[in-house]
């Protein structure tokens, strides 16, 4: 489902919308959206991203033109998340903390990846498939692993 306040660019292709969650969210133009992914509100994404199946993208991410989020990449948005608060009480949306994520320009996420909030991934950095990034990758590097590390720079022609 695509909620009617979501913010559509131009020429965005969103594949199977009946099998998508998706709501209160910005999506840039000429951006891919593949089946059974979640963009949730707050969401800014730029032009031209691919996101690929089954993507989940919680409340304040911002992608950047031209990204790439690979299939299963799931981001995450509270580093301390809790059903309960301290009394016992079921959390609402107001008590958690909401903590933004950055994804830059022509960054590349590999599939099945995890995404710490509060992160910076540079732009034309490359996540490998099945990392989990705890902190800020820095512009044109390759990080692979759990936790995620740097293995190379890359050249930014790319």
């Amino acid at each position: 489902m695509i909620g009617k306040d979501v913010k559509l660019g131009k020429n965005v292709n969103i594949y199977h919308p009946e099998l998508s969650n998706i709501y209160g969210c910005e999506i840039g133009d000429e951006c891919i959206v593949g089946a059974l992914v979640e963009i949730k509100q707050d969401v800014k994404i730029g032009k031209r991203v691919k996101i690929q199946a089954f993507a989940f993208i919680p409340e304040n991410v911002t992608i950047e033109d031209e990204a790439f989020i690979g299939p299963h990449v799931c981001f995450t948005n509270d580093l301390y998340p809790r059903s309960t608060n301290k009394n016992g009480t079921l959390k609402s949306a107001k008590d958690w903390e909401k903590i933004p994520t950055r994804v830059c320009k022509k960054a590349s996420i590999g599939a099945n990846s995890t995404i710490l909030c509060g992160v910076t991934i540079g732009e034309g950095a490359m996540v490998g498939a099945g990392s989990v990034v705890t902190h800020s990758i820095p512009a044109y590097t390759v990080a692979v692993g759990n936790p995620a590390k740097v293995i190379r720079k890359i050249d930014k022609k790319i």
